[in-house]
């Protein structure tokens, strides 16, 4: 990375609340096994992390990245600088956190297979149980509350916080246990669950009755646009391809680079600055540009996920149909400590290829649909495989 900004390139990559850049600099979007679907802002609503405070933001974490790399600041200086930011992006990790997230990137991870969310009381539900995980097999599904975890209210707590506690921080192994508090309706119980290997499932596909090819991609692991190229060799090119991105919070920013090169004869896919230096994203050429496709997204599709479903609709090559997503477009930079853990702050945002800014905003699909989301999509799709 060129400039001022001084950093270290972490050894991991994680999931959480960053973003990939470039090669030399690799993050992330998203959070791991979760997403903040109800805390999705309205346009051009002001927050904490907001536009205002951009340049302050940047040049606080370009003081922690400095002295991170002159071996200046631990982990406790780091997070209050976090602290003092107001970013809700901004976070620390610790090595063992950090290592754990890299994992998820990678398609393998230790846990108990639980996505979680916050609704807008600030409780904490599951969004989806693996069904080969040890929650899914202890029969907690979605919409299931959690309560507390290991004797601690969760209620009113980041994601994140809830992800690492699940996952269980430096104490996580395989084999471990955590005892989850739960509730249902009228219905409250306990469950301890044994913390084990877990396979990401980031891609299924099914072929819908009329033939068309349905993609479902729950977040961005590695490897993810070569299964979707994989996958989209086999479609049939007049139903075409229904792309499900809803609840996706995002992964690797590389792997929604892939999937756009996928359907894309090169071209811009995004651009992004980091302290007023813009950089740009293209797609490979030689994607399938003649296949219909139709992109269906919600509130729970937030930053790379955002990312690939912008870059389609403003290069006119694909329908989206849904609700407004999440508006996460802010770039983080991890630098990593002398004690091993890292820490991410907000230096830039990114853009879309006719330079709409999504962080605040989101993607506003040109078919709104809540109930019958899907069936709408089809609908649409149907129609676009008509000469």
């Amino acid at each position: 990375m060129s400039g001022s900004l001084m950093f270290v390139r972490p050894r991991r990559f994680r999931h959480g609340a960053a973003m990939t850049l470039a090669v030399g600099c690799v993050l992330v979007t998203g959070v791991a096994a979760g997403s903040w679907r109800d805390e999705a802002r309205q346009p051009g609503a002001q927050t904490a992390d907001s536009l205002v405070t951009r340049a302050e933001r940047e040049a606080l974490a370009a003081s922690v990245a400095e002295a991170a790399a002159e071996e200046k600041i631990d982990a406790k200086s780091a997070a209050e600088a976090v602290s003092r930011s107001g970013d809700r992006w901004s976070a620390i990790y610790t090595a063992r956190e950090y290592e754990g997230l890299r994992q998820a990137l990678e398609g393998r991870y230790v846990g108990v297979g639980l996505w979680v969310r916050r609704d807008a009381d600030g409780r904490i539900e599951v969004a989806r149980a693996t069904p080969e995980g040890p929650a899914g097999r202890a029969g907690i599904t979605e919409g299931d509350r959690i309560r507390s975890i290991d004797g601690e209210s969760v209620d009113g707590r980041p994601v994140t916080e809830v992800v690492a506690l699940l996952r269980g921080g430096e104490r996580a192994a395989v084999g471990t246990q955590v005892e989850l508090g739960l509730e249902n309706g009228e219905r409250s119980w306990r469950e301890t669950l044994r913390r084990s290997w877990l396979d990401t499932e980031d891609v299924t596909t099914e072929r819908t009755e009329d033939g068309a090819l349905r993609i479902d991609v729950n977040s961005f692991s590695s490897g993810v646009g070569t299964e979707i190229r994989r996958a989209v060799r086999g479609a049939d090119e007049e139903a075409g391809v229904l792309l499900d991105l809803r609840g996706n919070s995002g992964g690797l920013l590389q792997e929604a680079v892939a999937i756009c090169s996928v359907f894309l004869d090169g071209g811009v896919v995004a651009s992004y600055d980091v302290r007023g230096e813009e950089r740009t994203l293209y797609a490979e050429p030689g994607g399938n540009t003649e296949l219909p496709l139709v992109v269906l997204v919600d509130g729970g599709t937030m930053s790379a996920a955002e990312l690939l479903a912008g870059a389609l609709q403003d290069r006119g090559r694909a329908v989206v149909v849904g609700t407004r997503t999440f508006g996460k477009g802010s770039v983080q930079m991890p630098s990593e400590l002398p004690d091993g853990s890292v820490a991410e702050l907000t230096v830039g945002r990114y853009r879309t290829p006719e330079g709409r800014q999504v962080e605040g905003r989101g993607i506003v699909p040109e078919v709104l649909a809540e109930n019958g989301a899907e069936e709408r999509a089809r609908t649409v799709l149907s129609g676009l495989g008509v000469d």
